[in-house]
C-alpha cells in the first residue's frame, strides 16, 4: 500500500505498469479498487496507471469537507508529489466530475480527460442519491443495525448485471466511509453545475454513459456534446452505471482507443 501525507491526512494510492501516465478517480462510495482490472489492462499496453482514494473513502484520511473542489486540489497535490506535470485523467461518476473540474481549474495538468457515467450537472442524480446527501438520513443509515447492509445489496441488484461483484466492492468500501463523508460528498456533487464552463475546454474529452444508468441520467453525455469542442461520447446499450462491469471488453477497448490518440 502506497500513501503520502497532506495537511488533511494520508492519501492512499496504488500504481500498476510502466509507461505513459493515466490517473484514475473513483466514484462516490468507491475506492481505487474499482479500477483494478482497467489498471491491469492499460498496464499491459504501455501505460502507468495511478488510482487514489479520495479523502473520506478507501484507506485515505477521513477528514475534510469532501467537496468536488477539495478533491480537485487533492489530485493536483497528488500529481505534484508523483512528478506528473501532465497526464491523461479518467474518472467514474463523482470521479469524472472531479476530472472535468481538474481540467478546468488546472488545465496544464491534463492532456486528455475521460468520464464514465459522470454528472455534468448535479440535478441529474437519482432521487436516492439526492436523499443520501441529507445528514439525518445518513446518520440513520449508519446507526440503525442492518439498514446499510440491506441497502447495499439492493443497490447492487439495481445498478449492475454482475451484482455480486458490485456488492462485494460496495460492502467493503462502505465499511471504510463515515456518515459525514457519505453525505457531504454527494451533497456537494448535487449542487455542482459545469455547464457554464464547458466551452473553456482545450483538451480532448470523452464520455461513456450506460443507457440503463439509473444513478446518473445518461443524457448528461449530450451536455458534453453541446459544450465541449473536441469531444466524443459513447452510449453503451447494455450497461447501467458501471460499464466496466457490464460490458468490460467494449469498455476497455473504447478507453484504450481514446487514450492512445495523439
Amino acid at each position: 500500500m502506497s500513501s503520502f501525507v497532506t495537511d488533511r491526512g494520508i492519501v492512499h494510492y496504488e500504481t500498476v505498469g510502466r509507461g505513459k501516465p493515466v490517473v484514475l478517480l473513483h466514484c462516490w462510495l468507491g475506492s481505487w479498487s474499482y479500477w483494478y482490472s482497467t489498471m491491469e489492462y492499460l498496464a499491459a499496453r504501455g501505460y502507468k496507471t495511478y488510482a487514489l482514494d479520495f479523502w473520506g473513502f478507501g484507506d485515505s484520511a477521513k477528514q475534510g469537507s469532501f467537496s468536488v473542489s477539495e478533491y480537485v486540489e487533492m489530485v493536483d497535490q497528488f500529481m505534484e508529489r508523483m512528478g506528473l506535470d501532465r497526464a491523461r485523467v479518467m474518472g467514474h461518476s463523482m470521479g469524472g466530475t472531479v476530472s472535468l473540474s481538474l481540467t478546468l481549474m488546472h488545465p496544464q495538468r491534463v492532456s486528455r480527460v475521460a468520464v464514465v457515467g459522470s454528472p455534468i450537472v448535479g440535478s441529474s442524480l437519482s432521487l436516492l442519491l439526492k436523499l443520501s446527501g441529507n445528514r439525518q438520513i445518513a446518520r440513520l443509515l449508519y446507526t440503525v443495525p442492518g439498514v446499510l447492509p440491506t441497502l447495499t445489496k439492493v443497490l447492487a441488484l439495481m445498478y449492475a448485471k454482475d451484482w455480486r461483484t458490485l456488492y462485494d466492492m460496495l460492502e467493503k468500501d462502505l465499511s471504510r466511509t463515515t456518515a459525514e463523508s457519505f453525505s457531504a460528498s454527494i451533497r456537494d456533487l448535487r449542487h455542482t453545475d459545469l455547464r457554464p464552463r464547458l466551452k473553456e475546454f482545450r483538451v480532448p474529452a470523452m464520455g461513456i454513459y450506460g443507457i440503463k444508468d439509473n444513478i446518473v441520467h445518461p443524457k448528461q453525455g449530450d451536455l458534453m456534446l453541446k459544450g465541449i469542442k473536441e469531444h466524443v461520447v459513447h452510449y453503451f446499450e447494455h450497461s447501467g452505471h458501471f460499464p466496466m462491469l457490464d460490458e468490460t471488453e467494449r469498455f476497455h477497448t473504447t478507453i484504450l482507443e481514446f487514450l492512445a490518440d495523439t
